[in-house]
């Protein structure tokens, strides 16, 4: 059994591709890697089959994470079923989902898996600004992969050999 995470930003360029590139490096170095399977996508399609932010792009790299194949994709309500997890980068975006989403489903904020982050915190959108603001993020997204990580384990344990 695979266990499925969704990440979820605007236009999956920027926030949620930076944070599925981080959380699943963070999963492989646990070991978890074959359990889970992480996405991401936007709320908007304006972007649907770009590349991400070169900004973005950059920033992984030079920190040693690859994420050179992302194209990016627009979430739609019928996505609900494919994923165990859905969480968003800011609030804007869990309203959003939570307009998609059938009442059972839970959409979380990303950073809300991260114990130092106050009640509410959210991934600043980077987009707009200049290279700085994808450090913050890639800060901020290595943070909470963490506890998202801690989360998943604990979610799948009773289901690991």
């Amino acid at each position: 059994m695979t266990y499925r995470v969704c990440l979820v930003c605007m236009g999956n360029i920027c926030r949620s591709p930076m944070a599925e590139v981080v959380l699943r490096q963070t999963l492989e170095s646990r070991g978890l890697g074959g359990l889970v399977a992480v996405d991401s996508a936007g709320t908007g399609g304006w972007h649907a089959g770009d590349p991400m932010d070169e900004r973005a792009l950059e920033i992984l790299t030079r920190h040693g994470y690859d994420g050179a194949a992302h194209r990016a994709r627009q979430f739609t309500k019928d996505w609900f079923d494919r994923y165990d997890l859905v969480l968003a980068m800011d609030n804007d975006n869990v309203s959003t989902l939570r307009r998609l989403a059938p009442a059972e489903v839970e959409v979380r904020l990303f950073r809300s898996f991260d114990p130092e982050a106050p009640a509410g915190a959210e991934v600043p959108d980077p987009y707009y600004g200049g290279r700085e603001g994808f450090e913050e993020v890639l800060a901020l997204v290595e943070a909470a992969s963490e506890g998202v990580a801690e989360h998943i384990a604990d979610e799948i344990r009773p289901f690991r050999p």
